[in-house]
Parts: structure tokens; C-alpha cells; sequence
């Protein structure tokens, strides 16, 4: 092989097996640590830049210690990251402008901001999708009802963790629906 044959065949190599090297190893990894096990998400920060330095904060602050998933819908989603055990809600930083235009789709596993009404309303509450949700949940227009809900991550360990959790029980608590029974409680969030 010749030195020229040699210069291309490693520039394939690169090309073939740079690109997702490159692509995991750039972008941050979180574990969150649940009273029903971990899971692992990959934040897309090149795509939901604000999205994801927003929910780093949060994680940097130890924000997430000792909140909950409040909100479980089977064959829908778990939300959580802004509530006590008793659904007292937690003072949060500003919102965040919404990157629902991301063109991220709130698939099976795919980790997005949740907000209210307001299209801009994000602030420390997110949502692992359990099922794939893009029709209902992916941006479709600029009417808040239609803006959508950013996709900032994915799940890449740990779907039977958020499995087992959209399987609790639920009831409502005052003025709240789909609560966990027994609090699903977020231990610890922390970067890989």
C-alpha cells in the first residue's frame, strides 16, 4: 500500500468512525439517581444550547436533590424536577426562550423542557418522553398550543428505570393529577 492509499484510507476511517466518537464525547452526560434506579441522559447541547445550559445549572446547584417525578402519565410521559415530595414547588432560576424549533422530536426517550401556556415559560421541570409523542408534542405552528416542547437530550441507559416509573400508581393531590403514590424521589443528578 502506498503512502497516498494509506493518507485516504485513514481520512474514510476518520470520516466513518470520527463523526459519533466525536459527537459522544462532546456532548455532556448526566446521571439521574432515582429511589427506582438511574438513568443516564445524553444532553444535546449543539441543539438546545440554552435548553441545556440552563438544566446544567440546575445541576450544578443541586437543584434536583430530593425533588420528584409529580406528574406520571402511562403511554405518555414522567415529568418532574421542580417539586418536594409533598408538591411544594421549588424557587427556580428565570425562564427560558423555548427551542422547540430545534427540530428535535419528542420521540420514546428523548428528555424536553417542560412549561406552561406560555411559550417561554421553561424553568427547571423536564419530561422523559415514554412513548413517542412527536405528533402532539413537536413544534407545528407559533400559536402556544401549537409551539411545542424542546427536546434538549435522550435517554441512552436506564429506559427500564423510566419504564418502571411510568408504571406507579397515581392519584390527585389537590389541585395536582398523576401523582406518584409513593414520591419517586431524584436523589442526585450529576454530570458524567
Amino acid at each position: 500500500m502506498s503512502f497516498r492509499t494509506f493518507v485516504l484510507v485513514g481520512a474514510f476511517a476518520a470520516i466513518a468512525f470520527g463523526a459519533s466518537d466525536t459527537s459522544a464525547q462532546t456532548n455532556p452526560t448526566v446521571v439521574i439517581e432515582t429511589s427506582l434506579g438511574d438513568i443516564t441522559i445524553e444532553l444535546f447541547e449543539s441543539d438546545a444550547p440554552k435548553s441545556v445550559e440552563n438544566f446544567l445549572a440546575y445541576v450544578n446547584d443541586g437543584f434536583f436533590e430530593g425533588t420528584v417525578f409529580h406528574r406520571v402519565i402511562q403511554e405518555f410521559m414522567i415529568q418532574g424536577g421542580g417539586m418536594t415530595a409533598d408538591l411544594t414547588p421549588k424557587q427556580t432560576r428565570p425562564a427560558i426562550e423555548n427551542e422547540a424549533r430545534n427540530g428535535l422530536s419528542n420521540e420514546r426517550g428523548t428528555v424536553a423542557m417542560a412549561r406552561t401556556n406560555v411559550i417561554d415559560s421553561a424553568t427547571s421541570q423536564f419530561f422523559i418522553n415514554t412513548v413517542d409523542n412527536s405528533r402532539s408534542l413537536d413544534h407545528r405552528g407559533l400559536d402556544p398550543s401549537e409551539y411545542g416542547y424542546a427536546v434538549f437530550g435522550r435517554v441512552t441507559e436506564g429506559m427500564n428505570t423510566v419504564d418502571r416509573i411510568a408504571a406507579v400508581n397515581t392519584r390527585s393531590q389537590g389541585p395536582h393529577g398523576n401523582v406518584p403514590i409513593d414520591p419517586v424521589v431524584i436523589n442526585s443528578v450529576t454530570v458524567q
